[in-house]
């Protein structure tokens, strides 16, 4: 079901019949105030200079045209040319019973389905993720998930930093002597121990900044000694990170290093100059853009003077490689707003390329900003180091402990642990997705971990509430409830609004594939509660005194909002509890 589809579709199709139109835009949106109705057709006076005409006369007009199919009560003109639509109660209850027993709650898959890779989360081999890693690894999940619910065909791709000039360093310094048992008990903190005493020495000595520039070579040579310290790096680092994803929930379907394009480098380079797309500058090659409005002062670098290969050149040769393993209809990089130029020069060099023509395929930079800490700057420690996400999410299960332990005294450790785990982790991620990709947030313990707002652990409780609801009725009734197959009469105001909550799930997910924005459907499950919260209040649901046929209609309901939570936050991947 896509509610705002069909309304503007008819709404489309009016217009056209009234003002002769070839394709107006109704601009229909959901009414911010239900004192004024559902939905509000704000399309009439952007057209009013255009067809030189009163707006409120052309609303008029568009009303004696319009015909919902029985969708809509009669629709009300209000101010200037706006008009107010409310959806009819016999027509929301066909919908959601229709919808109410669909294990995907009448949300069908999108169509034409596309093939779409998803490059996210990305972290660097031989250093610890952090929480810098969070929002590019949760956000990219969702969307993958998200996106293959709609039907699509979908790679998440974890692009992984396991090549370049640092590995020179790391080497040098492993050889000048580790400590095995430190290796063993925390690799990624003694691998990053190593790398800073390199670097400290390098910067301090030119003979180690060389002799480290050596050990490259002779790694990018093939040497077997330093390939196999890099292959051990790389290993130590992909347990680590499949430690915390496992934690997450997270899996990929492609694990690539930037290693894996390292001997299609030189040949991609050779042809970008023999296509006269690159020039030598200065000993370097760089993609240069010409008149470009905005890039053209900023070279895109595909090789240094002194022959190593950039971010640029391997992303170049993924992108090829996608294309044609995957032949995608879309390419989304989840990566920090940050490198919002590297991203702009990269499509740009793809289209010279040839690779993205014509907007296929769509190449899109999902950039998201920074998590800050309560006053308001980047993330620290008490120290002022960085936050590692191993140690923020022990964090969140440590905080939640006491709350769970409090509510369910009967539990041994590790269901309380277990519990607690959950509702940490799903605060956490909620607390980001909650939030405009694009915008900085303060990370707040106390606001994100609470049971009532907008937070993850309310969502999980309302799910809970729903569910515990439905098994009542096999305690009191001696039989499952099964949800009314067929049309409901919905009586009560309540009723009305909470069915056409359920039937907008579609229409969100849809905003959601487009503009990638997860944040639309954390709204949206928020708005769900509290809606759902005023039903239960005023709509009695277990009550021996209603009548069956009204119980039948609210658990119905209270079935369809329960599976509504199902779906939201298995797309957002927050754990759905059995009890909280």
């Amino acid at each position: 079901m896509r509610l705002n589809q069909h309304l503007t579709r008819l709404a489309r199709k009016a217009m056209q019949e009234a003002f002769g139109l070839e394709s107006p835009e109704p601009d229909l949106r959901v009414a911010t105030d239900p004192r004024f109705g559902d939905y509000q057709i704000n399309g009439v006076l952007p057209l009013a200079k255009q067809l030189k005409g009163n707006p409120r006369q052309l609303a008029e007009k568009l009303v004696a045209a319009l015909d919902f199919d029985g969708a809509c009560l009669p629709p009300e003109i209000a101010g200037p040319g706006f008009i107010n639509l409310r959806l009819d109660p016999a027509w929301v209850g066909q919908q959601v019973g229709r919808i109410a027993v669909d294990e995907r709650l009448g949300v069908e898959e999108q169509n034409p389905t596309q093939s779409i890779v998803v490059d996210f989360s990305s972290p660097n081999v031989a250093k610890r993720m952090h929480v810098g890693h969070l929002r590019s690894t949760i956000l990219g999940d969702s969307l993958v998930r998200t996106l293959r619910f709609l039907g699509h065909r979908v790679v998440g791709d974890n692009h992984v930093g396991d090549w370049g000039t640092q590995f020179g360093t790391l080497i040098w310094s492993f050889k000048q002597g580790h400590d095995a048992i430190l290796l063993e008990q925390d690799p990624l903190g003694e691998l990053e121990r190593l790398y800073k005493h390199g670097s400290e020495r390098a910067r301090e000595s030119a003979e180690v900044a060389e002799e480290a520039r050596q050990e490259l070579s002779r790694l990018q040579a093939g040497d077997p000694e330093n390939k196999a310290l890099w292959e051990r790096f790389v290993g130590l680092s992909r347990r680590d990170a499949e430690s915390l994803y496992d934690r997450l929930n997270v899996s990929f379907d492609s694990w690539k290093g930037e290693s894996h394009y390292n001997q299609v480098l030189p040949a991609l380079v050779e042809r970008m100059v023999a296509q006269g797309l690159a020039r030598e500058d200065q000993g370097a090659i760089a993609i240069f853009y010409g008149d470009h409005p905005e890039l053209g002062d900023k070279p895109f670098l595909v090789r240094k003077k002194d022959g190593a290969f950039l971010y640029a050149t391997t992303d170049l040769a993924t992108l090829e490689e996608r294309l044609e393993h995957y032949d995608p209809d879309r390419i989304i990089y989840v990566v920090d707003v940050r490198q919002s130029l590297h991203f702009v020069q990269l499509f740009e060099a793809a289209r010279l390329l040839g690779m993205a023509q014509n907007g296929h395929p769509r190449l899109e930079h999902v950039g998201f900003g920074m998590m800050l800490g309560q006053d308001g700057r980047p993330f620290k420690t008490r120290e002022g180091g960085t936050v590692t996400l191993a140690a923020l999410l022990d964090e969140a299960s440590e905080r939640v402990y006491p709350k769970v332990a409090e509510r369910y005294p009967e539990a041994n450790h590790d269901e309380l642990h277990r519990l607690a785990e959950q509702v940490g982790i799903g605060a956490v991620k909620y607390a980001d997705l909650c939030q405009h990709r694009t915008t900085d947030y303060r990370f707040d313990w106390e606001k994100l971990l609470a049971f009532e707002g907008n937070t993850g652990p309310y969502l999980q409780y309302s799910l809970v509430r729903t569910r515990s609801l439905l098994r009542e009725h096999l305690v009191r009734f001696g039989s499952e409830f099964e949800p009314v197959a067929g049309e409901l009469k919905l009586e009560e105001p309540e009723e009305k609004a909470l069915a056409v909550e359920l039937l907008r799930l579609g229409d969100v997910l849809d905003r959601v594939a487009e503009h990638l924005t997860p944040h639309l459907l954390c709204e949206y499950l928020f708005g769900l509660g509290r809606c759902y919260n005023v039903f239960w209040d005023r709509c009695p649901i277990l009550k021996v005194e209603i009548p069956d046929s009204v119980r039948r209609r609210r658990l119905t309901l209270s079935a369809g909002v329960a599976r509504a939570f199902e779906i939201g936050l298995s797309l957002l991947n927050i754990p759905a509890l059995e009890r909280m």
